[in-house]
């Protein structure tokens, strides 16, 4: 707890302070805004010629760099402590696995990941930064659903070339469209996100992808139970699937039905489901064999074999073959320290969500004194921003039930969809407690002009309060 004196003069020098901090970071905002394009967008795979340059990972490297030379590399987010112990881990598998190459070129991959992350939370310093990176994911994705409907559910290739891959990205961008419809801090129409929501889910139904169905159900569920007024999902659901329905043919309906059949998940009859649990038992041996660091990232295809031993499926070995599941790539190559520290992202994510929900619903128009303060156009501005970003901490958290869902049945744990959301839910929280205390600064400068007091500022664990104390 501390007690903040009003003095104008002050409050004046930290507000040109902070305006100079955004200015210096424009640069690499516009980097991260690039890096989002290449990295979800992937033009490189669609236009030719410019596939030989690495635009994503020098992109990522450049992130990296702008951190470092603005001074602005801490382990204050315990997210970061998290990667920074996922990379201690993966460093160790590389000398020991079975292969070494992949196991490196893993450590490679996350650690240009990682300077995405790093950026996102560093340089998304505002809402009005965080609601631009929100326009320019939601656009890319907009494109790449088009895309993917053209192309019959197949992605635009790299890590998105996969059908299944693909319905996954697809679900979590639905999950954003359909939490952001009632947020007014992005600056897109109602009718603009129903629209958006209605191509994810048909970019995703092209796909004929099982798995992404069950995870768009699991966002359509959560949205249900998140939202005050449960009339409005119902009738939102009932004109989704009425979409669905007139969009769909006869054969996604049929294929969505085969989930549960006899013939997908017997060995007889050689169903896809039926190879999954072969392939996610095979997986578990693997496990309880290394349960502490795994076999190492990457290494599932490679170690399979040696578990699989004699056995076979169908007469045939399945050993260099993805897990075909986020949690059976998780478990047997990163093993329980790979799972705690997977756990750790996730729960500090959804607490740093929960902080930005408690702090938009106590953003009330305040009072001094028992007097009803007149805001400001900036002010109520700012604090529209601040109510809005609940929409966003609701959008994220559906992002990250869509991802977890869908995933059981994709390989999908080194892509970058997770560590992204994971990056956003930092970077929000990061951005509304900018907002909250601009907002306290711009009041006590206010108040210190009229030499009105002092104001109390107290900070707890769920967030600062004020008390004016007149003179």
């Amino acid at each position: 707890m501390r007690t903040v004196a009003v003095d104008a003069a002050q409050n004046r020098t930290g507000l040109q302070a902070r305006s100079a901090q955004v200015s210096k970071g424009k640069g690499p905002f516009t980097i991260i805004l690039l890096a989002l394009l290449f990295e979800f967008g992937r033009p490189q795979e669609i236009i030719p010629g410019i596939k030989v340059i690495p635009f994503a990972s020098l992109l990522d490297g450049l992130l990296i760099l702008s951190v470092l030379n603005a001074g602005k590399f801490n382990l204050a987010k315990k997210q970061t402590k998290f990667w920074v112990a996922l990379f201690a881990l993966m460093v160790v598998h590389v000398p020991i696995a079975v292969n070494n190459f992949w196991a490196a070129m893993l450590v490679k991959d996350m650690f240009l990941t990682f300077g995405l992350y790093l950026g996102i939370i560093t340089f998304v310093d505002s809402l009005d930064r965080f609601n631009r990176v929100m326009k320019v994911w939601l656009g890319v994705h907009a494109i790449l659903a088009v895309l993917g409907v053209l192309n019959h559910g197949q992605g635009v290739g790299g890590w998105l070339g996969d059908e299944n891959d693909f319905c996954m990205e697809m679900d979590v961008a639905a999950a954003f469209a359909l939490f952001m419809m009632s947020s007014k801090g992005v600056g897109v129409s109602r009718p603009m996100y129903i629209g958006l929501l209605c191509l994810f889910v048909l970019a995703a139904m092209a796909t004929m992808s099982r798995g992404g169905f069950i995870g768009l159900a699991a966002v359509g569920i959560y949205w249900w139970i998140r939202s005050p007024n449960k009339i409005m999902p119902i009738f939102l659901g009932i004109i989704v699937v009425m979409f669905m329905a007139l969009a769909a043919p006869d054969a996604y309906w049929e294929r969505i039905k085969s989930t549960t059949d006899e013939e997908n998940l017997s060995s007889e009859g050689g169903g896809t489901g039926a190879a999954r649990l072969y392939t996610w038992g095979i997986g578990l041996e693997m496990f309880f064999h290394n349960p502490i660091i795994g076999v190492g990232q990457g290494n599932f295809p490679w170690t399979f074999e040696e578990y699989q031993g004699d056995r076979t499926w169908e007469g045939k070995s399945l050993a260099g073959r993805a897990a075909h599941s986020m949690y059976f790539t998780l478990l047997p190559e990163l093993g329980l320290v790979g799972l705690a520290i997977f756990l750790g992202m996730l729960v500090n994510s959804f607490k740093d969500l929960k902080w930005v929900s408690h702090a938009a619903v106590e953003c009330e128009v305040p009072t001094r004194h028992k007097i009803r303060v007149i805001e400001t156009t900036d002010e109520i501005r700012r604090r529209n921003g601040i109510r809005s970003a609940l929409f966003l901490a609701r959008a994220i958290e559906a992002g990250f039930i869509a991802y977890l869902v869908a995933s059981i049945f994709v390989a999908t744990l080194y892509y970058p969809t997770f560590w992204v959301l994971v990056a956003f839910s930092v970077a929000l929280r990061n951005c509304v407690a900018n907002e909250v205390e601009s907002e306290g600064e711009q009041r006590e400068h206010a108040l210190g002009a009229r030499s009105l007091g002092k104001v109390r500022r107290s900070t707890f664990s769920s967030g600062a309060k004020e008390e004016f104390r007149p003179s």
